[in-house]
């Protein structure tokens, strides 16, 4: 899958070589918990990669001699459990609203292997504090769908303006213009925008 998208990048976009021969990319690993994988996101919202994963492992432990908590286990612990292990009121309320609606067919989450990216957006989003760019890294790290593009994530702006040497953080209107080159292969450009900004480079 990833040699198929560079190849493609290669031939589209000329500009971007450089970039593809520098870094390499693992290929996308399926998700199958969606449960798990929407509240880990929620977690991990504005904190260290650090702080976020003891939290994480905080609320897990929460529910002995389970890997991960069914929604059902969520819905049925108190609130104040939830803060206890340090998650924030605000995020203890989403976790719960995401538990909820998926044990009352609010959304279609046994058939989103067979909708489509503005489908599965249509309904997440009416998940109150499941936002766009939660949406987006759910639709590229757990379904591994191949042409997201997440223009509001700071990681892809930096990126971006890194690597065409830009003065400013791009404009939503001006990444998207470009990514059209990248067609179908944006989530792949996202990634490599990210590893731009972790380590040094001298483009």
């Amino acid at each position: 899958m990833i040699d198929k998208a560079i190849s493609h990048l290669r031939e589209k976009d000329p500009e971007i070589v450089t970039l593809l021969n520098h870094f390499k990319i693992d290929d996308l690993k399926l998700e199958k918990n969606y449960f798990k994988s929407l509240t880990r996101s929620i977690l991990y919202q504005q904190l260290s990669g650090k702080a976020a994963k003891t939290i994480s492992n905080r609320f897990i432990s929460l529910y002995p001699n389970k890997s991960y908590p069914l929604p059902q286990d969520v819905l049925n612990t108190k609130h104040e459990i939830l803060r206890s292990v340090g998650i924030s009121n605000a995020k203890a309320h989403y976790i719960k609203n995401i538990a909820e609606a998926f044990t009352n067919d609010t959304i279609n989450h046994k058939n989103f292997h067979a909708l489509s990216d503005t489908e599965i957006m249509d309904q997440l989003i009416s998940i109150k504090g499941v936002g766009p760019w939660t949406i987006q890294m759910f639709l590229m790290f757990t379904l591994n769908r191949l042409d997201v593009f997440p223009t509001g994530d700071l990681g892809v702006q930096k990126g971006f303006k890194i690597y065409f040497k830009l003065k400013e953080l791009p404009s939503a209107k001006e990444m998207l213009l470009r990514s059209e080159l990248w067609r179908p292969y944006r989530t792949i450009m996202s990634i490599y925008f990210w590893k731009v900004v972790d380590g040094p480079f001298d483009w």
